[in-house]
């Protein structure tokens, strides 16, 4: 588990954390269960134990320390043994919708492994946990268990509901929705090895007059830590027109005739209403700038060919590399194909201008780039 073995004022500065914004529930509820959105949960954890924050990534894991990729959750305890979602498979609905019960569970089984399987390539993760806080009248309590592939050899005791098929694979009980293409786990706390700390939470009764005095007494100081300061997003997609991975262009340049071509030489294709509509998003033309990988690294990059319709690394290979073999796992002259990205539930990639010579890159979910055309671009 991670909790024990973080530093001790680590530990203490957490739950600190948790003990004032659990104070302020009174803000958004008169329940005496203290509340937490699940957004500052995953801040105040990434700030107490300087982990790096995953969860504008659209991965298995919200959070990364060292080699540990960790899913953090907060939910109401109940009766300690509740299913909570873990992963959404809406952008595949047409690769089950019509298989029969079994087969349908296999596959979305297969489609959450490859799911935890990608997060932890592409983020250098070796093992995976869930990191829960459980809310009970008065009180948090942290609570962690392993966030396990489903052993789809073992899967058993399937059973159709009108809305949900439920299953399991002797280590987990699971239930499928189908009406929103989701998968719940049973979070079991009932194992008291499993609960790593609970402590009182004193929820003020008139939050809002605590704030106001804090701030005529000038006590500004902010708990959280802010994100890089990001000048704007967009989204490009991993495909061409048809929503097809074209087999000479694209993320297979490699293919292409005309020249002998590195079998990692590829680009990410910048539609041209990128950059009708985002005209000063990327530098100029073979301009190099910086891109930080999720994993950290950095690659030197520009924007090359008529056009400007191609991000590119400064070493034509090296962008290939990372994604062909290194991601998706490709072997040299195999074609990428669309199924092989929706197979790990992507399409596209989103990209964070930091500055102009600086931006980030992260993997997106199946229909990002479509998503952010309809709502951003004109043309």
């Amino acid at each position: 588990m991670f909790l024990k073995n973080q530093p001790q004022d680590q530990q203490h500065q957490y739950q600190h954390f948790l003990k004032i914004v659990g104070s302020l529930s009174n803000l958004y509820s008169d329940s005496k269960t203290p509340y937490l959105y699940y957004r500052i949960a995953e801040k105040l954890f990434c700030r107490a134990f300087k982990a790096d924050d995953l969860s504008r990534g659209d991965v298995s894991a919200d959070a990364k320390k060292d080699n540990i990729g960790i899913g953090l959750k907060t939910f109401l305890a109940k009766n300690n043994k509740t299913f909570q979602k873990v992963a959404e498979f809406n952008g595949d609905r047409n690769s089950y919708v019509d298989l029969g019960n079994t087969k349908l569970i296999r596959k979305i089984a297969e489609l959450r492994n490859t799911r935890i399987s990608f997060t932890e390539h592409i983020h250098q993760i070796q093992s995976s946990i869930y990191h829960c806080i459980l809310r009970e009248e008065g009180k948090f309590k942290i609570f962690e268990s392993n966030m396990d592939k489903i052993d789809i050899d073992n899967i058993q005791d399937i059973k159709k509901n009108p809305n949900t098929i439920t299953f399991n694979d002797d280590i987990n009980d699971y239930s499928f929705s189908l009406s929103k293409s989701t998968l719940l786990k049973r979070f079991d706390s009932t194992n008291f090895d499993l609960v790593l700390d609970e402590f009182d939470i004193n929820v003020l009764k008139d939050p809002l007059l605590t704030l106001q005095e804090c701030f005529t007494q000038n006590e500004r100081e902010s708990i959280f830590l802010t994100d890089a300061q990001i000048e704007q997003t967009i989204y490009l997609p991993l495909y061409g027109r048809g929503m097809k991975v074209f087999e000479k262009s694209g993320l297979n340049q490699w293919n292409a005739g005309g020249r002998t071509r590195n079998k990692s030489e590829v680009y990410i294709p910048i539609p041209n209403a990128i950059h009708n509509n985002f005209p000063n998003f990327f530098p100029s033309r073979n301009q190099s700038f910086l891109l930080k990988l999720p994993n950290g690294g950095k690659m030197k990059s520009k924007i090359c060919q008529d056009g400007g319709k191609a991000l590119m690394s400064h070493s034509n290979k090296e962008l290939g590399k990372w994604i062909l073999r290194d991601i998706l796992d490709l072997q040299e002259g195999e074609l990428l194909t669309y199924e092989k990205l929706a197979l790990l539930g992507i399409d596209s990639v989103r990209i964070d201008k930091i500055s102009n010579s600086e931006f980030e890159i992260n993997f997106s979910r199946i229909g990002s780039y479509e998503n952010f055309k309809e709502s951003y671009l004109d043309n």
